[in-house]
């Protein structure tokens, strides 16, 4: 990581001087976010619960780019993470491990004896170049948000990654991505680690990537991408997404997702295993899944109602990268493009048909901008163990949302979310969660 910081550094001065005053400095953007969390992971079955408060800050220095027929930028994150609450026994995990970084923790760093650490923070960036309607960006801060990889931004500090993306927009209507991963920074660490799937031990540093999207017209749009994770699993991204407008403020919208996936390289031997999400294969330690999705929301003023399905194929579980079992750095935490991925669980594996919906009242048609509020319910069946016994589960959060509109404190915002899950298998843990979140944005001008 200081490698790459001192590299942007030294390529951000160069630029700066080169640059003059237009684009580069001219087009700049910095901005601070505050993010204070609390994070109350209630086991119900007796074993260690979680309950912590963390203050979050992170710096975004963004440049424009300099002129010519090829400009050129860099971006710098900071990030920095400060305990407030919940002591050694109260942080999940084992609270007597004598690993530092890897006791089960994924919201902040321990230390030796299972407490948490008082600070933690990291520094990166990414050099940027733009040609046309093209775009490269090359760093340790990306955070990408596409079907095949989703940065996760689930707790006190955002999860980013190491390597290079692509970014195209020359075709009209058309937005192509390509790009290779090697690390990622945990969203409850300093450091950096390899890539691995749920169950892999051992690093993999090469995921690559290529797709796009086609908006084919305003209303519809199809997705198409390509992945790899060397020595883990190939994988295909086939999407749907249309809105139907009915009227003035009333539309209909289909999402419909499809993943494929099969195993690559080393994946079966020793480290290099899937664990299926703790489920059955058909070929122990190997990929080989089916996903898809089907979900039709329809909107009419502040309401919408959202139903869905998903099925999870039986040969094995939903596949994704994740880091949780890779020894050191609190690499845990991991976001996959599924609307099954709520807050406690992810319904992905194999064999289970998960059915769901979802009310959502945005409260600015009443009258009250800023407030919004949401209750989502699943249920999966025929989830199987790694025995071959299948077992149900259920799942239901709560949300309420709201954002300062006007004076002094505009644009701070409040976020209370809980959540409720219960599964039929007496080897799972019954789960109750609470999340408080103040999240408030400051942009320099």
């Amino acid at each position: 990581m200081y490698k790459s910081t001192l590299a942007i550094a030294v390529a951000a001065g160069v630029l700066a001087q080169t640059a003059g005053a237009a684009g580069f400095i001219d087009d700049s953007k910095v901005s601070v976010s505050s993010r204070t969390m609390y994070f109350d992971n209630d086991n119900r079955d007796g074993g260690t619960d979680q309950r912590e408060w963390a203050q979050g800050f992170k710096l975004d220095a963004l440049s424009g780019f300099t002129e010519g027929t090829v400009g050129f930028g860099v971006d710098v994150q900071a990030i920095t993470g400060i305990h407030l609450d919940g002591g050694r026994g109260s942080r999940g995990g084992n609270p007597n491990t004598t690993a530092r970084f890897n006791n089960g923790n994924s919201f902040f760093p321990s230390d030796t004896d299972g407490s948490a650490e008082h600070t933690f923070s990291r520094i990166g960036g990414n050099v940027k170049a733009r040609f046309s309607k093209t775009e490269v960006h090359v760093g340790s801060a990306l955070a990408p948000s596409l079907p095949i990889l989703v940065s996760n931004d689930g707790r006190l500090l955002p999860q980013t990654f190491d390597g290079g993306v692509l970014t195209s927009k020359e075709i009209d209507n058309v937005t192509l991505a390509a790009g290779q991963i090697e690390h990622a920074y945990g969203r409850a660490s300093s450091n950096r680690t390899g890539l691995g799937v749920n169950g892999g031990t051992l690093e993999s540093n090469k995921f690559r990537f290529v797709g796009g999207d086609w908006k084919v017209t305003k209303d519809l749009t199809l997705q198409y991408y390509y992945a790899n994770l060397e020595d883990y699993y190939k994988q295909h991204f086939g999407g749907l997404v249309h809105v139907l407008p009915i009227s003035d403020g009333q539309s209909f919208k289909t999402d419909l997702r499809v993943f494929k996936s099969s195993s690559d390289g080393k994946n079966g031997d020793v480290g290099y295993r899937f664990n299926n999400n703790s489920g059955y294969a058909k070929n122990p330690g190997e990929v080989d899944n089916t996903t898809w999705s089907a979900a039709f929301t329809y909107s009419l003023g502040g309401h919408a109602i959202m139903l869905g399905h998903q099925q999870v194929s039986d040969d094995g579980g939903m596949v994704f990268v994740n880091q949780g079992s890779i020894a050191g750095e609190n690499g845990g935490g991991a976001s996959v493009y599924l609307l099954t991925d709520v807050m406690a669980n992810s319904f992905t594996r194999a064999g289970e048909n998960t059915t769901f919906g979802q009310y959502s009242y945005d409260f600015a048609k009443a009258g009250i901008p800023g407030l919004k509020a949401s209750a989502t319910y699943l249920y999966g069946k025929n989830a199987t163990l790694a025995s071959g016994a299948e077992f149900n589960e259920w799942e239901r959060d709560v949300r309420i949302d709201y954002v300062i509109q006007s004076g002094v404190l505009k644009g701070l915002g409040t976020s209370l979310r809980q959540g409720t899950y219960r599964p039929s298998a007496t080897s799972l843990a019954d789960v109750d969660q609470t999340r408080l979140i103040f999240n408030y944005t400051y942009a320099f001008k």
